[in-house]
């Protein structure tokens, strides 16, 4: 609605300073070419251009004379305002039609949650991968912001009107799962008093202990002189998982395809990338080892596949699983990678373009840095288990709903600070308290109401309302579309966290500042209209990040 809003806006200036005889082909070309801003004063305007000044070239007149020129040639009601104004050297502040502006209240009021869907993805299909955690351990602090960012992501694109498939890629093949298989196995042997030989590259964490702790109580003393490898990697990769996927169910992250690496080689598809690699010329031996040709594809070197012992690297199965994708009918692919993965892009690009596809088909967001931070220092160490902070003791620490704000609330792009002060106070200063203070405080309003035996019935007009002290309110939903349009497109999922911080701001200044229940049943119904779009907006926004709404605070 906002971005109509200002195309229209743009069109009509276009079609004056054309009459006027002012476009050239060069300076203004089409309505795309006219700027609008927001001024700094609100006194100023809603908007502003500097149409006036870009033109005094080609007018050949000072930029007051032909903005004086453009406000005479204008049509308000076209562009839904209610004035222009020339300021300074030749500023033209556009302030909008008020009784337009609040017409966003009754179109949020008919489409409910329904406002602010868009159709900007229809027809594209989308696999986002996201955590894809190895299935040996427990998720760290760095896997909880790439699951925040994941879940949140996939629920805004699907409000944009995009199909996604929330994909994490089980790493159970590999040397990892050996290594976990042999760790858990000591870690068996020690619970019948004999000495474990922990290898530096074992997995030393408490689940791997529970792992052996549940196959004694299963199995006894099966396994203690007939080791079997085999079922050891099946069934610590189950428990793992398991443990994996609980931690994710509590906070609040689903995936709809659990992606086995293992079923890659079942089905032979390494091998027979690997095989296509070579066809196509894509690879070289050197050194006994083979090489795949990255550099063609703007990678800084070329990279091993297949090491000189004939082992497989991470790449090629990487490789297969990505091939897999593009059988599957996606039409873009997005991957959400850790902090360790940045020189890893250009070769997923590379990869994706050997396979059949082409390097724009895939998108690489890599998640920076987390620290955990408490009386100003940082916290490396759980308090109860003295091991390092895992994603559970967070959700212990803070619960769901402070941890998914605070983790998307900055740019992937970013190195970010976990406050386990700030998140745990109940106080304005958390940003995810105020928020949902704010639902509850219009639940509070609105059963107050009701509990005169009155039942609450939106407006369709405004009649007594002072619009003037809701027009920033209008304003901010106006622009919950455009939030959405580019939360989804740019992968920006902290636009959304800037968006609930400001409505909830509103909110409350407004909630401040005027009596809501009134004894004019009409002015209070009026009011009553106007915050509870806002809780619309606010409900839905928390529930696009994976946070929810109480009623009661």
């Amino acid at each position: 609605m906002l971005d109509k809003l200002l195309s229209s806006i743009k069109e009509e200036l276009f079609q004056v300073v054309n009459k006027l005889g002012y476009v050239d082909g060069v300076v203004v070309k089409s309505a795309e070419d006219i700027f609008l801003e927001l001024p700094k004063d609100k006194d100023h305007g809603d908007y502003a251009t500097n149409l006036a000044m870009k033109l005094t070239k080609v007018a050949k007149k000072r930029p007051l004379d032909i903005a004086s020129e453009i406000v005479n040639s204008s049509n308000l009601e076209k562009m839904h305002l209610s004035k222009m104004e020339i300021a300074g050297p030749g500023f033209i502040n556009l302030f909008l039609d008020l009784n337009y502006l609040h017409d966003i209240i009754f179109k949020i009021q008919n489409e409910k949650e329904n406002y602010g869907n868009l159709e900007i993805g229809k027809g594209e299909n989308i696999d986002l991968e996201y955590v894809s955690a190895n299935p040996t351990g427990y998720l760290h602090v760095g896997h909880g912001r790439g699951a925040a960012y994941g879940d949140s992501l996939s629920r805004i694109m699907k409000k944009a009107g995009y199909k996604v498939n929330r994909e994490h890629y089980v790493n159970d093949a590999g040397n990892q799962i050996t290594n976990m298989a042999l760790s858990v196995y000591e870690r068996y042997k020690e619970l019948y008093g004999i000495a474990p030989e922990m290898k530096d590259d074992y997995y030393h964490g408490k689940e791997i202990i529970k792992v052996a702790e549940d196959i004694k109580a299963e199995y006894g003393d099966k396994f203690l002189n007939n080791f079997d490898i085999d079922f050891f990697k099946e069934y610590g990769t189950n428990k793992l998982l398991n443990n994996l996927k609980k931690d994710l169910k509590r906070f609040n992250v689903e995936f709809d395809t659990w992606f086995s690496e293992k079923s890659l080689y079942r089905a032979g598809a390494v091998q027979k990338v690997l095989e296509k690699l070579k066809e196509d010329g894509n690879t070289y031996v050197q050194d006994g080892a083979i090489w795949l040709k990255t550099t063609k594809y703007n990678d800084e070197k070329d990279r091993v596949i297949v090491k000189s012992d004939g082992s497989y690297t991470y790449l090629l199965p990487d490789i297969a699983y990505h091939a897999n994708k593009l059988s599957r009918g996606y039409t873009h692919l997005i991957d959400v990678l850790g902090a360790d993965h940045h020189g890893y892009i250009e070769r997923l690009k590379a990869a994706v373009s050997m396979v059949g596809g082409n390097a724009n088909l895939i998108d690489i967001e890599i998640l920076q840095m987390v620290r955990v931070m408490e009386n100003g220092e940082e916290v490396k160490m759980s308090k109860r288990s003295g091991k390092a902070i895992t994603l559970s003791d967070l959700l212990d620490e803070v619960g769901s709903d402070a941890l998914r704000y605070f983790y998307v609330a900055k740019s992937l792009s970013t190195h970010m600070d976990l406050d386990l002060d700030l998140m745990k106070q109940k106080s304005n200063d958390n940003p995810v308290f105020y928020a949902q203070y704010a639902n509850a405080r219009i639940c509070s309003v609105i059963k107050n109401y009701e509990s005169t035996g009155k039942i609450f019935v939106p407006v369709t007009e405004f009649k007594t309302i002072d619009l003037n002290k809701t027009k920033d309110i209008c304003l901010l939903l106006l622009q919950y579309p455009s939030v959405i349009q580019e939360a989804a497109t740019k992968r920006l999922v902290h636009k959304l966290t800037h968006f609930i911080n400001e409505l909830a701001y509103l909110l409350h200044s407004y909630y401040n500042d005027e009596k809501i229940i009134t004894e004019n049943e009409e002015l209070t119904r009026e009011k009553l209209t106007i915050i509870t779009a806002i809780q619309t907006v606010l409900v839905d926004a928390l529930n696009l990040i994976g946070v929810s709404a109480p009623e009661k605070m």
